[in-house]
């Protein structure tokens, strides 16, 4: 799939490195992601083993000419059973191609592929502030339902949450 000078696809085990890079730095620079140690590529593969091509949780890349610029991922909202038909979506960028429509082309990919699938609601959770991710959110659909006030420490200070929610079904 093509959107705006990207081909957006399914991540591979080859892309966990690059993967990794981007989300570490969200970690060490970003209220973005409450981790707060880096990941190694080795831990990370962890992670990328929860995600398929089908079914409703999903790892997708936007690839710049062979550059890794982006990913996005539909993951479980909470583990209990009656969670299973809603989900939690995130979307990081490389630094250097924020606001060049990356984010939105992962988004437009993943909610195109998610649209088949029996979800009945989207979460995302949104550390404050961060006008780009909740502009994306909102050009997605997703209206704000609430805060978490101080709900993170990190960097030395608490952070607030927004929660915003999209309904699929």
């Amino acid at each position: 799939m093509r959107f705006r000078d990207v081909i957006v696809r399914p991540a591979t085990a080859d892309d966990v490195p690059r993967l990794t890079d981007i989300y570490n730095h969200y970690v060490l620079h970003t209220q973005a992601t409450f981790d707060i140690e880096p990941f190694t590529a080795e831990q990370r593969r962890e992670w990328f083993s929860h995600y398929s091509t089908g079914g409703r949780h999903r790892l997708l890349v936007a690839d710049d000419d062979g550059f890794l610029c982006g990913y996005a991922t539909s993951s479980p909202f909470r583990p209990r059973a009656a969670y299973a038909t809603s989900i939690e979506t995130s979307v990081y960028c490389d630094p250097d191609r924020l606001g060049v429509g990356v984010g939105t082309s992962l988004y437009g990919a993943l909610f195109d592929q998610l649209a088949s699938e029996d979800i009945h609601r989207a979460y995302a959770g949104i550390a404050l502030p961060n006008d780009q991710s909740i502009s994306l959110h909102e050009r997605f659909g997703f209206v704000k339902v609430g805060v978490y006030t101080e709900v993170g420490r990190k960097f030395g200070r608490f952070w607030d949450v927004a929660w915003f929610e999209k309904r699929l079904m």
